[in-house]
């Protein structure tokens, strides 16, 4: 109740690891790590500028899926070999309700999906199901006006609402001074674990901007 308390209060009111050489096998990879990134800031770091939908008045969106990657213990691996057949336009844009369009998602399959050895569908299957495993706090969707938050406030809030999450299954990373994503760690069955220790240092920030839900 007392992390609510602060969360509500302020809405009324990274790490140094690099990714191994490019084109791994797909499949050979430890746990997942799930970014979930806070669309408002998205939209003004990036999205604003390339003149996305999803920034777009009245959307109403909190946290997206920005990906799923495939993690070593330490590093990742990425652009995949795999035999697995790329996504079709259709697949890649029924995953724009939760990560905001059709781009990103085949961006991150080409990226990081093929590295999960399973098919284009089966990637973004799990992907989805990855994405529904985690209780979003219902404080968020309340945020009308940029606030400015300690990140430790993200993370204790999603820890509050997800009795099985660990502060270290999880971390919260800002990027120009905002809050940028919440990440969580999974294992290749999607239960939540222990991150790595390249993943689980946190954003010390303690005035992070959180921008106002569009």
């Amino acid at each position: 109740m007392r992390v609510f308390a602060v969360v509500i209060g302020f809405v009324m009111a990274f790490s140094g690891a690099v990714a191994r050489a490019d084109g791994e096998k797909a499949g050979d990879f430890d746990y997942y790590v799930m970014a979930l990134s806070w669309s408002s800031n998205w939209c003004a770091l990036e999205g604003d500028a390339r003149g996305e939908d999803q920034c777009l008045p009245g959307k109403g969106l909190t946290f997206t899926l920005h990906g799923l990657w495939p993690q070593y213990e330490n590093g990742w691996p990425a652009y995949c070999r795999t035999t697995a057949r790329d996504p079709s336009r259709g697949e890649s844009g029924a995953m724009a309700d939760i990560m905001g369009g059709a781009g990103l998602a085949w961006y991150q399959w080409k990226k990081h999906g093929r590295c999960a050895g399973l098919s284009a569908q089966d990637y973004f299957a799990t992907a989805r199901k990855a994405f529904g495993s985690i209780k979003e706090p219902e404080v968020f969707a309340k945020v009308s006006k940029a606030l400015e938050v300690p990140a430790a406030v993200v993370e204790e809030a999603f820890l509050a609402a997800n009795p099985g999450l660990a502060k270290d299954m999880i971390t919260v990373t800002c990027s120009a001074g905002m809050i940028q994503e919440v990440r969580l760690c999974l294992t290749k069955d999607l239960q939540p674990r222990r991150c790595g220790d390249d993943v689980i240092r946190d954003c010390r920030m303690t005035d992070a901007v959180l921008g106002a839900v569009r």
